[in-house]
């Protein structure tokens, strides 16, 4: 099954923001969305890392549990997971393929290590598989791709 990530710019900056508010601690987030089978990443959840730490991430448990009640509420998933690499490339390490749990989610890696630059990448992990999809920044979901249908989102 070929899949892209779907998301819009702002997003993608806030995601930015983030790594580099945070480093040189790796930094992690989820993007929540409709559980509607549209694959389109809403709301943007900053998270703390628990371990603080510039090789690793943790989400807090307490806060996760918080963040999928929430969710649950609101009839979203977690269709982005997101976290930062401080030294390395944005790809998945053996640890971050262990952890995925989600399997329709994706994986997005953003890679600190050059100041000036960074790299956004985005993964599929299921059963330890690791898979990289396209990614496609948006202005506004719109007008993008977004059914079979293809007629702007109702707002």
């Amino acid at each position: 099954m070929f899949v892209v990530l779907r998301i819009r710019r702002d997003l993608v900056d806030a995601i930015v923001e983030h790594a580099r508010r945070d480093h040189p601690d790796e930094a992690c987030g989820v993007i929540a969305g409709p559980d509607d089978g549209t694959d389109r990443p809403e709301r943007f959840i900053p998270m703390l890392n628990a371990a603080r730490s510039p090789t690793f991430y943790e989400f807090d448990s307490g806060d996760l549990l918080k963040l999928y009640r929430e969710m649950d509420a609101n009839d979203e998933i977690p269709v982005v997971i997101y976290h930062s690499h401080t030294a390395t490339e944005a790809y998945p390490s053996r640890t971050d393929v262990k952890l995925a749990q989600e399997p329709f989610a994706h994986y997005v890696l953003v890679s600190t290590r050059d100041p000036e630059e960074y790299e956004f990448r985005s993964y599929r992990i299921v059963d330890g598989a690791v898979t990289e999809e396209p990614v496609e920044v948006v202005e506004s979901y719109m007008f993008a791709n977004t059914g079979s249908d293809d007629v702007p989102d109702a707002r």
